[in-house]
């Protein structure tokens, strides 16, 4: 007999993903397959990617094929469908897996459910920091950080899912868009936060430290990519300038936090996105607040939290 489950498809700018959960709640498969990017480029134009998604797909869709055959029945699928759950929300990268889904699961003859990139993000990161039933049964904030986006949000437990209110945001560059930025500039190849960490952890001198500017709950970034790049070009040293942009951006996530918790109160953070793999602001961090990480798998681009969003809808639905 094969054991019940649930398929996710997710199709970033970043990444083509697909995941499955089991009956009990469990990720039991997590694939991922990056999208090329060229030497010297610092991301991907929407129809690129959309074309890397087509070509990925296939790809990883006999390697689900392999997981499902003999072991697991598929009850449901949920797709990444939106960037964010607002009016408008629109990116044609997720066309893909959108388009992916919805034949898998008319084939199947099984119901699709679509949500948000964003939901996905914090659901994968609640998931994976082991405190997914107690953070979901509150009020609690938390922080997508990536090369796409900079926000905290305000998260509101809403059924088998969550309604998130934007609290906070950058107001120019993405933390992701700045680390890959210098890192390019650098000679780095994309995208540059593991190489740039690494190069972080070797710095042994006073790091570098400018005026961070935060208000409302709401930053500004891009400061930092011009005084990183002057740095460098004084200094020559990458190790230096590595540690004064993690630096840089873990004091204004800091100063969000406070300024957010102040003003809606105090409340469990989450944390969320490929930046926020990073373990030096990790350990900041969790100085500060009560404070919930993703594992490195589950924080950056992945379909695990929509295949886990998708057992949960699919499973409220039914009571």
């Amino acid at each position: 007999m094969r054991t019940p489950c649930f398929v996710g498809f997710d199709t970033s700018n970043y990444t083509t993903s697909v995941a499955l959960t089991d009956i009990s709640g469990e990720v039991v498969a997590n694939l991922k397959m990056p999208l090329g990017v060229k030497e010297g480029e610092r991301g991907l134009r929407q129809s690129d990617a959309v074309f890397a998604h087509v070509k990925n797909l296939p790809i990883l869709a006999d390697r689900l094929s392999e997981i499902l055959k003999d072991k697991y029945e598929p009850l449901a699928v949920g797709v990444s469908a939106r960037p964010r759950d607002i009016s408008g929300s629109y990116m044609p990268c997720f066309l893909g897996g959108v388009a992916a889904a919805r034949s898998f699961a008319s084939a199947l003859g099984i119901p699709t459910y679509e949500f948000s990139h964003q939901n996905g993000h914090i659901m994968a990161a609640a998931y994976s920091s082991g405190s997914s039933e107690a953070l979901l049964k509150d009020r609690f904030l938390a922080f997508h950080v990536s090369g796409g986006t900079t926000e905290a949000l305000l998260v509101t437990p809403s059924g088998a899912s969550f309604k998130a209110e934007l609290v906070g945001e950058t107001l120019d560059l993405n933390a992701g868009q700045l680390i890959d930025r210098v890192g390019v500039a650098m000679g780095l190849s994309f995208p540059c936060g593991a190489q740039l960490e690494a190069l972080a952890s070797e710095y042994e001198g006073k790091v570098a430290k400018s005026a961070i500017s935060v208000k409302g709950g709401c930053c500004n970034l891009s400061g930092f990519e011009n005084k990183a790049l002057k740095l460098y070009s004084d200094t020559s040293d990458k190790r230096a300038v590595a540690a004064y942009i993690f630096e840089s951006v873990c004091r204004t996530i800091l100063a969000m936090g406070e300024q957010l918790t102040e003003k809606h109160g105090k409340m469990p953070i989450l944390f969320a996105g490929g930046v926020m793999s990073n373990r030096y602001m990790r350990g900041a961090l969790s100085q500060k607040f009560e404070a919930y990480f993703s594992e490195p798998a589950f924080s950056a681009d992945n379909a695990a939290g929509i295949s886990l969003l998708c057992a949960r809808e699919h499973l409220f639905s039914a009571k």
